[in-house]
């Protein structure tokens, strides 16, 4: 039975609270997760999930533990499988592989002893080698918010266990991007600490000089709550360093964006890139100066990760298990892992490369000297049916702005910046140099704020004006108003719909005698054209404005795009969206597509 007394959303901060108010404790709170990780069974979430058995131990121990002397008593938390927790094996995402650890890695260690409860252990891509999620023998584990997507790996079940209320917070580890495409697919943050600040003891190495573990929270203060405790020097990790988390200046001078135009992909590529364009634009809001780099140098250093000798790390850690247990990985993990044994990585190709390396570090950190790098987490997302037809292509796509961090010695926190499209979340990744690690928080603090601004006045007006429509006859105060392009839901520029007072009202058809064409504009923009003999029926949206902000908004539209009259299909004319003629001309034509949603999946 489920518990009503806790919350949906498990976090650190909301569990205190009910801990300190007497409405909850941790025992309740750990049978109320056993009962959902059960409901999501489907999801392929854990490897070990959480049983009596495993937790009881760690429950029974607060009871000598005063809450207020331990700053994470009672929270629980996912550890990804290929970090040790004592007692339970660590697979790795291999049956062959597992083994039992006695004791915890150092991080779990540091956070049981802050009073934090260990829950189990969550599915990953095999041996951490892939961005997709898919690459289990435990089952694709599935986007927390639409199942037919993919989560995003390695760190696939740390991610999706957060996001379905299994855990307040999660490990998880990152040496591509682990740590931080799984954050961004399921509207998480993703903090990822400079190299070696949070000792790695009690990891499986995926490329040990470049391994970090992360943890994915709902928010940037209770990631760095979990950081407060976890950071310090391991003297018995010799990757250890010894980085303080410095805030005496919280924000950087400059925001760095890129110069060149970004590359998206996957069935959601424009919608992706129209979400980019309203990051760029929410920046452009904020009191920090912006600058436009060129982005060359990071994307110099992300080939090496998987076109140079790096490769053949994963291969010096795994090698031998593969070589004498033949078969017992999956098929595209074992490829992958045999690429680094490939004759062209000689020692001389490795020194080489540690050379030019060095150089792009130098660029990067001349780069990033007062800024901080913002670039989208991913590119766009596929569906796991996709992601099985080109597994090799959707994975190497999904690290294109992640690859390079942990190469050039980068901290890197992943934050949600709002919806590509319906549950679909859309994230963005600040990027700083380890000596000015602080700098992350600040500068993501103040996004966020921001868009939590924006979000809450589209509330306001919104419930302004259903307050108002009650007292009002709608025909008097609101009109319809036909949407045919980013004004639709999910899209880039439903906010500004938003914050008018608009409100949805259905689907609909026009009348069979509208062309629709793609506006030449970054980011792309339909515009629909009426014709006397020819045409289709395009889909649009109907939404509900009031008269009072239907003014404003039709003199902001920019040409060619206008507010005119739109036939629908029952006959019926309503103000709309539409396009003058002339832009037609050396405009493409996408009438065929039959709306501008469809058009977005195939167009680039």
């Amino acid at each position: 039975m489920t518990n009503a007394s806790c919350p949906e959303i498990l976090t650190i901060e909301s569990l205190k609270a009910l801990y300190a108010g007497g409405v909850l404790t941790p025992a309740q709170v750990i049978q109320e997760i056993i009962t959902r990780v059960h409901e999501d069974a489907e999801m392929n979430i854990w490897i070990t999930p959480p049983r009596l058995e495993i937790i009881q131990s760690y429950v029974e121990r607060l009871m000598q533990m005063n809450p207020e002397e331990y700053p994470l008593w009672g929270i629980p938390f996912a550890i990804k499988d290929n970090i040790d927790m004592a007692g339970v094996p660590t697979t790795a995402g291999c049956d062959a592989y597992a083994y039992t650890p006695e004791r915890h890695a150092t991080i779990v260690e540091r956070l049981i002893d802050a009073g934090a409860i260990p829950l189990g252990k969550t599915n990953l891509d095999q041996f951490a080698t892939g961005l997709i999620g898919t690459r289990s023998p435990y089952g694709e584990t599935h986007n927390a918010l639409r199942p037919e997507l993919i989560s995003g790996g390695s760190s696939s079940g740390s991610a999706v266990a957060v996001a379905r209320g299994h855990a307040a917070f999660s490990l998880g580890t990152d040496t591509a991007g682990s740590g931080r495409v799984p954050a961004a697919l399921n509207r998480l943050v993703g903090y990822k600490p400079s190299l070696g600040t949070w000792p790695s003891s009690g990891l499986v190495p995926a490329c040990a000089s470049l391994d970090c573990i992360t943890v994915f929270s709902h928010s940037i203060e209770e990631a760095l709550t979990v950081d407060s405790i976890v950071r310090g020097k391991d003297t018995s990790d010799p990757w250890s360093r010894d980085i303080p988390l410095t805030t005496q200046h919280p924000m950087p001078v400059k925001i760095a964006l890129p110069k060149q135009s970004l590359q998206f992909y996957g069935p959601y590529a424009s919608a992706y890139e129209q979400a980019w364009q309203a990051v760029i634009a929410r920046w452009k809001t904020l009191s920090v100066e912006i600058e436009y780099v060129d982005i060359s140098v990071f994307e110099q250093a992300a080939a090496l990760l998987y076109d140079g000798p790096w490769i053949a790390e994963r291969w010096a850690t795994m090698g031998s298990f593969i070589d004498s247990n033949p078969g017992s990985g999956l098929l595209v993990t074992e490829q992958i892992l045999r690429s680094g044994d490939d004759s062209a990585y000689s020692a001389a190709s490795v020194f080489r490369a540690i050379h030019k390396l060095q150089v792009y570090k130098m660029q990067a950190k001349q780069l990033l000297k007062d800024a901080v790098l913002v670039l989208p987490t991913c590119g766009g997302t596929w569906t796991r049916e996709q992601v099985a037809e080109e597994p090799f292509r959707t994975n190497r796509l999904m690290g294109q702005y992640t690859n390079h961090c942990n190469l050039l010695d980068l901290s890197a926190i992943a934050i949600p910046a709002g919806d590509a499209a319906a549950d679909t979340p859309f994230g963005i990744t600040l990027f700083a140099p380890s000596e000015h690690e602080g700098w992350l928080s600040g500068a993501a603090e103040e996004f966020v704020q921001q868009l939590d601004k924006v979000q809450e006045t589209a509330v306001i007006v919104k419930q302004d004006y259903e307050n108002a429509s009650r007292t009002l006859k709608p025909e008097l105060s609101t009109t319809l108003i036909a949407v045919c392009g980013l004004h639709m839901r999910g899209l880039a520029l439903e906010p500004q719909m938003q914050a008018c007072g608009a409100r949805f009202i259905k689907e609909a058809q026009t009348a069979a005698c509208y062309q629709m064409i793609q506006l030449p504009t970054v980011p792309a923009k339909p515009g629909l054209i009426k014709g006397a003999d020819v045409g289709a029926s395009i889909q649009l949206e109907l939404w509900e404005m009031p008269l009072e902000a239907f003014g404003t908004f039709a003199a902001s539209i920019p040409a060619p795009l206008g507010i005119g009259k739109v036939e629908l299909q029952d006959g019926s004319e309503v103000p709309g969206f539409v396009c003058e003629a002339y832009a037609a001309a050396g405009a493409k034509d996408i009438t065929a597509h039959g709306g501008w949603r469809q058009a977005m999946a195939v167009l680039v």
